[in-house]
C-alpha cells in the first residue's frame, strides 16, 4: 500500500491545486475580457460574509470526512465537491455493502471506487440534463412537479439525517433537540444553517464527551 498511497498524495495534490487554480482562473479570465474589477472595499465586503462559514465548514469536513473516507477519497471528494449530500452517504453506503470499516485498506479503496463512480454517474446526469434541458423544462416547471421541487432539500437532509442518526442516536440527540429549538423559538435562523454547522458539531462533542465518561457509550 506504501507505494499507492504515495502516488495517491501526489496525485490528489496536483488536483486539488488545479481544481483552485480552475475556482480562480473564470473570474479572472472574465475580468479580463470585461474589463470589469471588483473594488477592493466590496470584495472585502463579500468575503467578510462568506468565508468565515466556508472556512468553518471546510475545516470540519476536511476534520470529519477525511478519516471517514480516506486518502483517495477525500482528494477525489473534495476536488468533485457535494460530500455531504452525496460523496459521504455514498462511500459510506459501500463500505457497509463490501462490509469494511472506514480507516482500513480495505475501507480506503472501496470508498474512493465509490466516490469514482458516484463523480461519473452525476457528470453524466448533468450532461443529459444540459442537454435536453428545452425538452425536460416544460416538465419540469409543471404546476405538478412544484411542491417536489419545493422540498428537496428537507428530503435529503431528512433522509441523511435518518441514516446518521439511527447510527449513533445518543450522540445526535442533544444537538438535534438544541436546534430543534432554537429554529422553533427563532424562524428566522433558517437562513443561517450554514453559520450554525460548527455550534452543533461543539454540541455533538460535548455531548459525545460526557455520555463517554458516565459509561453510555
Amino acid at each position: 500500500m506504501k507505494p499507492y498511497s504515495e502516488k495517491i498524495h501526489s496525485w490528489g495534490r496536483i488536483w486539488c491545486s488545479l481544481a483552485i487554480f480552475m475556482f480562480i482562473l473564470y473570474p479572472l479570465a472574465a475580468s479580463l475580457y470585461y474589463q470589469a474589477w471588483p473594488s477592493g472595499m466590496a470584495l472585502l465586503k463579500a468575503l467578510l460574509g462568506v468565508l468565515p462559514v466556508f472556512w468553518t465548514v471546510g475545516i470540519i469536513e476536511a476534520l470529519t470526512f477525511s478519516p471517514m473516507l480516506g486518502s483517495g477519497g477525500s482528494y477525489l471528494g473534495f476536488v468533485t465537491g457535494n460530500l455531504t449530500n452525496l460523496k459521504v452517504p455514498c462511500a459510506i453506503r459501500a463500505m457497509e455493502v463490501a462490509k469494511v470499516k472506514p480507516g482500513t485498506e480495505e475501507g480506503e479503496l472501496i470508498s474512493t471506487i465509490s466516490i469514482a463512480v458516484s463523480s461519473i454517474v452525476t457528470t453524466v446526469i448533468i450532461l443529459v440534463g444540459v442537454l435536453l434541458l428545452s425538452q425536460l423544462q416544460p416538465v419540469l416547471e409543471s404546476p405538478g412537479l412544484a411542491p417536489a421541487f419545493a422540498n428537496i432539500l428537507p428530503s435529503l437532509f431528512g433522509a441523511l439525517a435518518v441514516v446518521f442518526i439511527s447510527k449513533n442516536w445518543k450522540i445526535a440527540l442533544a444537538p438535534l433537540v438544541f436546534m430543534l429549538v432554537l429554529f422553533i423559538s427563532v424562524p428566522s435562523l433558517a437562513n443561517s444553517v450554514s453559520v450554525l454547522v460548527p455550534v452543533g458539531a461543539i454540541i455533538a462533542i460535548g455531548a459525545a464527551r460526557v455520555l463517554y465518561k458516565k459509561g453510555l457509550l
